[in-house]
């Protein structure tokens, strides 16, 4: 029998809706203006940023649908901010912040926090972050796999304030925008982090001037009260208990061999408990501090309970989370390297929640998505005499994983933005960099093989046009497959995992692992992202079904007969063998 949540009095209804909807369009305006004013790609054409809004308390009131990476780690950020300055934040501040040791998530990810002052008081919190193209450090872009501590990585910026009483503070945004590479972009996506957070401003004192500073305020506690409510209704339908899920994070080539992460999920009448384990931390830049590993926590969660809005920090009132001890690599501590944390181990992390939850109601079971196995690339534009560098977020479009219902999404992932990166337009992308893309196609039998297929990774292939280009990679998803669901597996296991091919003078050299290197004019580099993971027997795959994924080029030949056990008389006309496919099938269910 399930377990009641309790039900708690409601503020007006209809001022309640309106207040809620100039919430919601505060956070789009906000990510809108990044979208419109940023300078570099990663910004305005892969929208890698976030935005959320936050009481005075402060609890998290609004967070957009946005990269759930950020999303998760922002609650304890903003918290350790605020704290550091205490009573001394003022109207007309503006603070910026990238450090993992104070909360942060990956050090390139600079976040923005502006107060809102009314009457005098502190009120609100806009809050911004943004992945940019260079934070500083030995290597362009951020991402150095040869780091073996966080100096190594990037420049470190504590809790600063950069506007000071309505200020700018010059000479600290000149410090650090002096140790970044590209700084004119960098410098655009400082001004559009501070445009939008000012946009916030805006419209959420607008909205007490309206309606009243208390009636905002019972509205704001009703819609944390909602939050709560609807994951507390959902722990309720569990079963106590206690439930455990690990995932295998894979080698990337660096000798530290495969990591297991578990998550163990204690259910009591509606809360829960999660507890992280994890091995010691590691000289490599896969270890996670604790901010960014709430992140991972939280979207396997929400993977799991796939509830409605509202999204804010209410949701997590019902949850607890220890991460293990300090110095582990889901909560590790200085001086680690971290900068690959936000994709891995954060996805593993992830998959080891969302399994957990699984075991403990298998009717909500859903594949894992493809995890991030992305390149980064850096060179001299001769069109503007400078240096360009930037993440390229095109490169790591992996597959979404299937659900009992339907095939997981084409080109949706990787699992840590969970759908809300886009690629941007390939025109764009040459025209902003002395390069030509080649190709970006969806992969042939890269989808996770299921009564439901997994969504397709993508393969990006990219030349330097007239000097020299390097290019760093990151990431796994080379060795291990996106994880299936309720009795998925597949045949062709390398076509579903992802790697790098670098072509020169003919010769194509396969890479796996996470390395620093460079192409000349007339060569390429070229991504496979891995697909998504399939869900139930994929021999119960409709016939049909495969016969259409054939067509479109999504399963071969080999793989319809390896993966499907669909098995054609004739390979140009895809008439279906119906006997040698009943008999392939029946093996398959008798072994």
């Amino acid at each position: 029998m399930a377990k009641k949540a309790k039900n708690k009095s409601k503020v007006d209804p209809i001022t309640l809706s309106v207040v809620r909807g100039i919430l919601e369009t505060t956070q789009r305006e906000m990510t809108l203006s990044l979208e419109k004013t940023a300078r570099s790609s990663v910004f305005n054409l892969a929208h890698d940023y976030s935005t959320a809004l936050f009481n005075g308390e402060p609890e998290m009131i609004l967070q957009g649908q946005d990269i759930p990476i950020h999303l998760g780690s922002l609650i304890p950020a903003m918290k350790v901010v605020a704290a550091y300055f205490g009573d001394d934040i003022h109207e007309g501040d503006l603070i910026l912040h990238n450090d993992p040791a104070y909360g942060g998530s990956h050090a390139i990810d600079v976040c923005f926090y502006k107060p809102v002052f009314y009457g005098g008081k502190l009120r609100y919190w806009t809050v911004c972050k943004g992945h940019l193209t260079d934070i500083g450090g030995p290597v362009p872009a951020g991402y150095n796999p040869n780091a073996k501590e966080i100096y190594e990585e990037c420049l470190r910026i504590p809790p600063v304030k950069i506007w000071d009483k309505g200020k700018p503070r010059k000479d600290v945004l000149n410090m650090i925008l002096t140790n970044m590479r590209a700084r004119r972009d960098q410098e655009g996506d400082f001004n559009a982090l501070i445009g939008a957070c000012q946009v916030g401003e805006r419209n959420l004192t607008n909205l007490i001037e309206k309606y009243g500073m208390d009636e905002v305020d019972a509205c704001i506690a009703e819609l944390l009260s909602m939050a709560e409510q609807h994951m507390r209704s959902l722990i309720a339908t569990v079963p106590d208990g206690k439930y455990t899920g690990t995932a295998v994070l894979e080698d990337a080539g660096h000798g530290f061999g495969d990591i297991d992460i578990t998550a163990t999920v204690t259910i009591k009448n509606d809360a829960c408990h999660i507890e992280i384990a994890s091995p010691p931390q590691i000289p490599y830049f896969i270890n996670s501090y604790e901010g960014n590993s709430y992140s991972g926590v939280y979207l396997g969660l929400m993977m799991y309970a796939q509830l409605p809005p509202p999204y804010n920090e209410g949701l997590y009132r019902c949850i607890s989370v220890d991460m293990g001890p300090k110095g582990t690599l889901c909560n590790a501590m200085e001086p680690a390297p971290h900068m690959n944390c936000t994709t891995t181990p954060m996805e593993t992390l992830t998959d080891a929640v969302r399994l957990a939850f699984e075991h403990a109601m298998p009717s909500k079971v859903s594949a894992s998505w493809g995890h991030s196995n992305g390149l980064n690339i850096t060179g001299w534009d001769k069109r503007h005499d400078e240096e360009y560098v930037t993440m390229v977020l095109a490169s790591m479009i992996s597959g979404a994983g299937a659900t009992p219902q339907q095939d997981g999404w084409h080109a949706c992932g990787p699992q840590c933005c969970f759908g809300a990166l886009t690629s941007g337009d390939v025109e764009l992308l040459e025209y902003s960099y002395p390069i030509v893309i080649h190709k970006y196609s969806l992969m042939e039998d890269s989808g996770g093989a299921g009564k439901y297929r997994g969504g397709s990774g993508t393969a990006w292939e990219v030349e330097p046009l007239d000097s020299e280009m390097t290019f760093i990679t990151f990431g796994e998803g080379r060795h291990i497959p996106a994880m299936g669901a309720a009795g998925a597996r597949s045949t062709l296991v390398d076509k579903k995992v992802g790697h790098i091919e670098v072509k020169h003078k003919g010769k194509i050299q396969i890479i796996r692992e996470n390395v620093i290197d460079s192409i000349q004019p007339g060569d390429t580099v070229t991504n496979m992202n891995p697909g998504g993971g399939g869900y139930g027997n994929p021999f119960e795959r409709e016939i049909p079904n495969v016969v259409d994924d054939v067509k479109n080029g999504l399963v071969s030949i080999k793989g319809a007969a390896g993966d499907y056990g669909v098995v054609f008389k004739n390979p140009k006309t895809l008439e279906v063998d119906a006997a040698a496919t009943e008999t392939l099938r029946a093996k398959s269910i008798a072994a």
